[in-house]
Parts: C-alpha cells; structure tokens; sequence
C-alpha cells in the first residue's frame, strides 16, 4: 500500500508542482506530452530518453475530453485515471500533469522548461511551445523514433491484444 503512495506523488496539480519546481531551481527542467493511452515501447524509450538528457521530467498528458477532440469518440482506451496510474509507475518521470486543452502550450508557458522533448516524427519547427522556449534560451530535442510503435496504429490493427 505505501508503495502506491509514491507513485501518487507524482500526479500534480500545477500549483503544487510550481512549488517543487521553485526548490529545484538549479536543476535542468524537461517537459513531454502525449496522450499515452496505451504505453509501449516507443513511449518507453521516449522517457528513458528524455531522463538522461535533464534532471527533472515533466510529463503532460491530455485529459479524456481533449482525446476525443483530438482522436474521435471512441478514444481515450484508457480513461485518464488508469493512464495517470500508469505513467506514475515509470521511474524515469518525475511529475505528472494533465491538461484539458488540444495542446500544452499555456502549460509550457506557465512551467518554462529548458529543454522540450518530442519524437523524432516530428520536426523541432512543428512542436508545440518550440518557438516560445526559445526566446529565453530553451531548446526542442526531437527522441528518436521507433518505427511501428503508435497508439493509433495499434487499437487499429489491434496489435496490443
């Protein structure tokens, strides 16, 4: 039981987490995000990635109403209490916060993290908040990409079950 306590801890509200962030002012600052309803290998080795490159990670995920904005109706697969429960097991993420919005741009924003992290399908110009953690010397470091790991793909071809 006190087990799953930790990994709780890492769930945030932003408010908490600006707190935690204050105390950690010397440190390196990451930031991520991405639906992550079902974690695989890409996913995995996006946070093992991300890890080495900073001090502290911050994982934001999209909430089950701006999924289905973004994914269709039928989507999350995982409501966003069993993805906060999943993610909170990884030990390469150090917090964990949700957004409600299409994108994490006001989080990004509010949190100003050194380095943004996304996968290598994407390029630095189309990540979101790559222009604005530039202009206080932030940078956008794509992970590489793991061909045929996608979420999308997967519930399609039903290559999880």
């Amino acid at each position: 039981m006190k087990k799953n306590l930790k990994y709780k801890f890492k769930i945030v509200s932003f408010p908490r987490l600006k707190r935690k962030l204050k105390i950690s002012f010397d440190k390196k600052i990451g930031f991520t995000n991405g639906c992550f309803d079902i974690l695989h290998t890409g996913h995995f080795n996006l946070f093992k990635f991300c890890k080495k490159n900073c001090d502290i990670l911050i994982v934001a995920i999209n909430s089950d109403i701006s999924i289905r904005r973004l994914k269709g109706k039928k989507r999350p697969y995982n409501n966003l209490k069993t993805r906060l429960t999943n993610l909170s097991r990884i030990s390469e993420i150090d917090y964990i916060i949700y957004f409600h919005k299409l994108d994490p741009l006001n989080l990004i924003k509010k949190i100003k993290p050194i380095i943004l992290f996304k996968g290598s399908d994407y390029s630095v110009e189309s990540v979101v908040g790559n222009k604005f953690i530039k202009s206080y010397g932030g940078k956008t470091i794509l992970a590489p990409y793991i061909q045929g790991y996608s979420t999308t793909n997967m519930l399609r071809t039903k290559k999880y079950i």
